[in-house]
């Protein structure tokens, strides 16, 4: 299968070399990586322009965009742009993060995942980050949901979901509408993947009332998002953030990633994943 990978980057000079150097050494190599170079200020385009001449798969796009950092829609409208480079769309297209190491094995190991399942619309692998010299596995991670940095999607999947959205919930949105649409949504907890910089490490006030917005887009109603937002202000141990959380989804008039019936169906697993967890019912 080919595959194809987007890299938005956004000043990521720091990790960006050892981040393709993983993926230039990979056993099933990528039959094309675009680096999409997102106003940075630091020697991030040039490195890209260094990597593009020097390669013959790799090429640089250079955007001029808001300097504002917002979660979700800025690095999506990023990747969006660098996936018009990708024509014909690959079999496999993937967006990563510029801060990442892949095992060697990375590609090879999501290609068999697609190849053994044909129903199987999305996988990713799992993300560690740095805990005072050890590798420990990043908190956002979980084997229900593939982190936002290191996402692969079937053509024909990514297709039907209507790609992504550039939104805060965007790496939800897409999982469940994949599962709305009859895909299977898995990940694989041996490919283990170092995250350089951790995600959301310098959230603010503003991003996290844009994390309830986000559950307010994706359909949830009142106690799924407090439950979500209780789950997410323990996993950062932060009760400012269950309740800015709260204070976005409250806040919310705009409208929604989902239809009504994608919303109910949202709900429902939702509701379903936490009656499972709690009773051990199906």
């Amino acid at each position: 299968m080919n595959i194809g990978i987007v890299i938005p980057a956004h000043n990521e000079a720091a990790f960006l070399s050892k981040t393709l150097n993983s993926l230039l050494t990979q056993t099933k190599q990528a039959s094309n990586i675009v680096l999409v170079n997102d106003n940075s200020t630091d020697n991030t385009g040039a490195l890209m322009d260094e990597l593009a001449a020097a390669h013959q798969n790799i090429v640089a796009v250079h955007l001029t965009s808001e300097a504002k950092h917002l979660p979700g829609s800025k690095v999506v409208k990023a990747f969006l742009e660098g996936l018009k480079s990708l024509d014909p769309l690959p079999d496999i297209i993937c967006k990563f993060d510029a801060d990442l190491i892949f095992p060697p094995n990375y590609l090879q190991a999501i290609e068999s995942h697609f190849i053994a399942n044909p129903n199987l619309g999305m996988v990713g692998g799992f993300c560690y980050v740095d805990s005072n010299g050890r590798w420990e596995l990043e908190s956002l991670t979980g084997k229900d949901h593939i982190r936002g940095a290191l996402k692969a999607y079937r053509k024909d999947c990514y297709m039907e979901i209507g790609g992504l959205n550039p939104s805060m919930g965007w790496d939800t949105a897409d999982e469940l509408l994949a599962r709305f649409n009859g895909w299977d949504v898995t990940t694989d907890s041996n490919l283990k993947v170092l995250h350089l910089r951790p995600t959301g490490k310098n959230y603010h006030e503003q991003s996290r009332c844009k994390q309830g917005e986000a559950f307010r887009k994706l359909g949830y109603d009142y106690w799924l998002t407090s439950i979500a937002a209780a789950k997410g202000a323990w996993k950062r141990k932060s009760m400012v953030f269950y309740f800015d959380t709260m204070k976005g989804f409250k806040n919310y008039r705009g409208p929604l990633l989902v239809n009504d019936e994608q919303a109910r169906f949202v709900r429902n697993y939702r509701w379903k994943g936490i009656k499972q967890k709690l009773f051990g019912t199906k």
